[in-house]
């Protein structure tokens, strides 16, 4: 059992990632009902498009949140609430072609690395796909760098899913952003060294996804594709309690995934 400010915890960790695609526009929608109810351990967050002095909102006391913001006003961003408060953190990955964008934080705890990332979406021409495999590359560099030292968590929106089950449509899609060869090798690199797809650890079959289309319909008959993950170090495997998608929870494009430790 740990005591972090006072508050019992069980020993079990709950992560979880959510690219909220505007985090004004969700809290207008459902995000502190979902944050009550969910109550993860750790919130990584995607895409908020904000910095915490443009939003005007009180923060449950239980949580200390940590910002990384694109130099771009409005654009990218990604946040961390968490209950226990990091040994460390950090913004980005120290590559200054890479850390303009707010894309990446980095926590350290005790036992391990948590880094939220919101992985470069190659776009719809594969007009930024050079620059996707660039940070594809390096991005393992540093993830391996971490690891090094211990353990890692990383988990966020990964642009990519990895294979023919983790979307609706894979023949009309193939070659298209986020399901071309090389996005899909990039992500199958990750595995290659090691790291570990949390969910695939608890379910082997298609249909789970965790973003839709705005095309009308596209959610309702879940024509959708897994991008979001939350991967780990091997040696955390024996700690992997469960995994899950929250394909009800509305409010973005996206859904919440996440995972257990214990």
């Amino acid at each position: 059992m740990r005591v972090i400010g006072g508050v019992c915890y069980t020993g079990v960790v709950k992560v979880v990632s959510w690219n909220v695609n505007g985090l004004r526009a969700v809290l207008r929608k459902n995000f502190l009902e979902y944050l009550e109810q969910e109550a993860p351990d750790i919130l990584c967050l995607q895409e908020v498009k904000a910095g915490p002095n443009d939003v005007e909102q009180l923060w449950p006391l239980c949580y200390t949140t940590y910002w990384s913001t694109a130099v771009k006003k409005g654009y990218s961003g990604t946040a961390v609430f968490t209950r226990e408060r990091p040994v460390t953190w950090a913004r980005g990955m120290g590559r200054a072609e890479h850390d303009s964008e707010g894309r990446m934080l980095t926590l350290e705890y005790p036992d391990f690395f948590l880094v939220n990332v919101y992985v470069p979406n190659a776009k719809p021409d594969l007009g930024r796909l050079g620059y996707r495999q660039e940070w594809d590359r390096d991005f393992l560099c540093y993830l391996k760098g971490l690891e090094a030292k211990k353990p890692v968590v990383f988990c966020g929106d990964l642009n990519v899913a990895h294979t023919e089950m983790d979307l609706a449509e894979p023949k009309k899609n193939a070659g298209s952003h986020g399901f071309t060869a090389e996005e899909r090798a990039g992500f199958q690199a990750y595995l290659d060294a090691g790291f570990i797809d949390s969910f695939r650890e608890f379910e082997k079959g298609g249909g789970y996804y965790s973003w839709w289309s705005p095309f009308p319909g596209a959610r309702s008959r879940n024509l959708g594709w897994r991008i979001d993950y939350v991967l780990v170090s091997p040696s955390l495997r024996p700690r992997l309690k469960n995994a899950f998608i929250r394909c009800d929870v509305s409010g973005s494009d996206h859904c919440p995934v996440g995972m257990e430790l214990v």
